[in-house]
């Protein structure tokens, strides 16, 4: 089975062409393609496929296994896939994802190749229950106590869960005691994405993410679109952010109707699975359910 090594500001990913729909992934078996030891190693598995009522359908797992609605970096790094490879021509494609249909504009360097896309990431959605959070009261103004540490959270779903928390600075933050500890709380019955941001300015902010089921990434699309929503309606930025992540700046713009999202996409490698890996499929055929 072949696959490609893509990225999103460092966001990795393991891309696997399934154009006709004919294979059912399990949770090991991604869990091991993305095992950074004895796999291929990947914040999450992008299996692609074409869709019915869109161009493609983007079926995104996190590195854990578990299935997950959206990922702003992974569907980049599929619009570069289906286009460097001549199975979409021109420069606008509509991409299928458990959190509906997400329309997508492609930038491409001299030689035609995409190096940039815009996405669509749609409204964020800001009703509880939604999130989603349980209890009560406004989600933009959560208290909780998280290891043992009161914060007050900003909630927000950008098609999955997150919660942002603005600090004075990142560098004195217990990111990796905090960030699990929130991911995990019990507000968060589906769990949730943990950011941690600092305002440098009305344009521009700097954050850490630990995503749900992977930990610690190196950019996060859909967190970076939180960020933005959450940081405007706190007045501390106006609608165009630039978001620094350690691996790279994504351009957030928030419309009346819709948050647009701006970033690289790169492909870093190519390969053929080995037996073990995929000795863990299942040997049903798959739907896209």
């Amino acid at each position: 089975m072949q696959f490609v090594k893509a990225h999103g500001a460092g966001n990795d990913f393991v891309l696997i062409e399934d154009l006709d729909d004919t294979l059912n992934l399990n949770a090991a078996f991604v869990a091991g393609v993305c095992d950074r030891h004895f796999g291929v190693g990947a914040d999450g598995l992008i299996r692609i496929v074409r869709a019915r009522d869109a161009d493609f359908f983007m079926d995104y797992y996190n590195a854990d296994g578990d299935v997950a609605e959206m990922c702003g970096n992974g569907i980049r790094c599929l619009a570069k896939y289906v286009a460097d490879r001549g199975l979409w021509s021109g420069d606008e494609l509509r991409v299928d994802t458990r959190d509906g249909v997400k329309a997508i504009t492609v930038e491409r360097d001299g030689a035609g190749r995409v190096v940039r896309a815009r996405v669509d990431m749609g409204a964020p959605i800001l009703e509880r229950a939604d999130i989603p959070m349980t209890g009560s009261g406004d989600p933009l103004h959560e208290q909780l106590v998280v290891a043992g540490t009161q914060l007050e959270a900003a909630c927000v779903s950008m098609g999955n869960p997150h919660a942002v928390v603005f600090v004075e600075s990142l560098a004195t933050v217990p990111f990796e005691t905090l960030g699990p500890a929130l991911e995990t709380n019990e507000t968060f019955p589906a769990k949730t994405n943990a950011e941690f941001a600092q305002v440098l300015n009305d344009r521009e902010v700097r954050m850490r993410v630990w995503e749900r089921g992977v930990g610690e990434t190196m950019a996060c699309g859909t967190g970076a679109c939180a960020v933005a929503v959450a940081a405007n309606l706190r007045g501390y930025t106006g609608r165009k952010v630039a978001i620094h992540l350690p691996g790279g700046t994504l351009d957030i713009e928030w419309t009346d109707s819709t948050v647009y999202m701006s970033g690289p996409a790169e492909e870093s490698f190519e390969g053929a699975l080995g037996a073990r890996l995929l000795s863990l499929l299942p040997e049903t055929t798959s739907t896209k359910g």
